[in-house]
């Protein structure tokens, strides 16, 4: 019953504060609807992670942890308050569970370090947990020991576990800043090197729904000419004149860019096209598809969900039991032997092969 006052009392600040066309308005919070509150530093790169979450109904930008009533970010980001900023999580847990949104968290911050996030130094940019239920509490608690029990960093965990008390939404140009100003904020995302961090510290175990696709100029140095020419340009390599067309070791295909992952050499087959042909996707949700008339006729494009790299074409002239062949470009992908998989940090796919 606290939690539902409590989620009534945030919607009525958001209504005095935003104003009708605050995102929280048009989101159905439901008695089974919970919050949780992070804090990770920048609350600008802590809101992607969260909102493509199942489940998540809603993340906020705001202050918490001071004691200043109603502070702004000009308070807050000068340390003056003893706010951090943070965000807040609306989520159904019949849908996502606590522990899963602690999983997203870790995977988003430099847990070790005890004077800010990345680029962002001082108290208001620490991380911490701020819990609002003695379950909350319990949660926090246990996965911060897993993970320091880990060995994944050869520093303490320094993120505080700490008790919620008043949360205050942001300015509304905070909100959905990677929304409203893609730009800028892949910019200063970028430069402040939480992804750098982030793919050091968790390496292909990171959590695609918050893939941030690099900026152009870092794609160009990381990928080939033809490699670049295909994901980003919509390329055809030449039949026959690519690297897997003919590989017939056991293994994952994975996105070039992003590494998620999309075909199994259990399901590749020869065409005899000269491309790399599969009859299905290993991860059908990391699989999109798209009509293209590019060429005078109705095809269907094959992309990469996070990365949204071009792949090839989806044709029905392929074997039986889908009868589909999945025409994908080799310049597209990365190919990962089934001996590799758990170097790799796929070894859920293990199983592919035994």
């Amino acid at each position: 019953m606290k939690e539902i006052i409590y989620l009534a009392l945030v919607l009525i600040i958001a209504i005095l504060f935003f104003g009708k066309s605050n995102k929280i308005l048009n989101k159905e919070i439901s008695e089974t609807t919970e919050v949780a509150t992070f804090a990770g530093g920048c609350f600008w790169c802590m809101e992607p992670p969260f909102e493509k979450l199942k489940g998540v109904s809603a993340v906020i930008s705001g202050y918490t942890g001071g004691k200043k009533e109603n502070p702004t970010y000009e308070e807050v980001s000068s340390g003056v308050t003893g706010h951090v900023e943070a965000i807040q999580v609306f989520y159904d847990p019949e849908l996502i569970s606590y522990y899963e949104l602690l999983e997203v968290f870790w995977k988003q911050v430099n847990p070790t370090d005890i004077n800010g996030q990345f680029v962002d130094r001082g108290e208001q940019y620490k991380s911490a947990i701020f819990y609002h239920n003695e379950g909350q509490k319990r949660l926090a608690e246990k996965s911060k020991k897993e993970l320091n029990k880990s060995g994944r960093f050869n520093e303490p965990i320094a993120t505080e576990i700490v008790k919620f008390d008043k949360f205050y939404p942001a300015e509304e140009y905070h909100q959905d800043y990677y929304r409203k100003n893609p730009i800028k904020y892949k910019f200063y995302r970028y430069a402040s090197g939480r992804d750098k961090y982030i793919r050091n510290a968790w390496g292909k175990e990171l959590n695609f729904s918050s893939y941030i696709k690099p900026l152009d100029n870092e794609l160009k140095e990381r990928l080939t000419g033809i490699q670049y020419k295909i994901t980003q340009k919509n390329g055809t390599e030449p039949a026959f004149e690519n690297e897997y067309w003919d590989n017939k070791e056991d293994g994952i295909y994975v996105d070039i860019v992003s590494g998620e992952p999309l075909f199994s050499s259990k399901d590749k087959f020869d065409s005899g096209t000269g491309w790399p042909s599969f009859t299905k996707p290993l991860e059908p949700g990391n699989i999109v598809e798209l009509e293209d008339n590019t060429l005078f006729i109705t095809r269907v494009e094959v992309r990469s969900k996070h990365a949204n790299s071009h792949l090839g074409h989806i044709f029905n002239d392929g074997p039986k039991p889908t009868g589909l062949r999945y025409c994908i470009n080799s310049a597209a992908l990365r190919f990962i032997s089934k001996e590799d998989l758990e170097k790799e940090g796929y070894e859920k796919y293990l199983k592919e092969f035994e």
